[in-house]
């Protein structure tokens, strides 16, 4: 019967003992985040333009270039009434079915306007499936705050002809 290697018992019980009397690395979660890569993919976005109007203008080329085909776009077409891209279309319904997302990045890619970023959240807990597909009120960052010091009509975005200005002397 061979002997147990000596040497090797005694450097395992080094390793143990000085694990015991390190300090521990706990993050106090909910008030101490854990910091992510700049390159991390968490949680998706849909963006806006500086005046508000959504980035989206429902051409689903995120949907065709999605592997995982998580991503379900309805375009609808726009009236001068109710104008929410600046395209001819906009996305009516957009949702992302995150059990299904590999979050692999091809959607942001694919996107010509930038209107789908893969954002740093990553809190993605949820009770039951139909809680994980995010719908487009979801996806979309809050409109910013409107600047008081332009006119009322340029800040209208329904109103296509506020941004051209008059012509001095008439129409030409």
């Amino acid at each position: 019967m061979a002997l147990p290697n000596i040497g090797a018992l005694f450097q395992g019980m080094a390793v143990t003992l000085r694990e015991m009397f390190a300090k521990p690395v706990t993050l106090q979660y909910p008030e101490v985040r854990q910091p992510v890569a700049p390159r991390f993919r968490g949680r998706h976005e849909l963006k806006r333009h500086a005046d508000g109007l959504e980035k989206c203008i429902g051409c689903s080329l995120c949907a065709a270039a999605c592997p995982a085909d998580a991503i379900y776009v309805e375009p609808a077409e726009q009236t001068d009434a109710a104008r929410y891209s600046p395209g001819e279309r906009y996305a009516a319904r957009y949702e992302i079915n995150l059990l299904r997302c590999i979050f692999c990045g091809f959607c942001e890619e694919a996107c010509p306007t930038g209107a789908i970023i893969l954002e740093h959240n990553y809190e993605l807990s949820y009770y039951d499936r139909r809680s994980a597909i995010i719908t487009k009120d979801k996806l979309l960052v809050p409109a910013p705050a409107p600047d008081q010091s332009t006119p009322r009509a340029l800040r209208d975005p329904g109103n296509l002809y506020a941004a051209i200005p008059p012509v001095k002397g008439g129409v030409e």
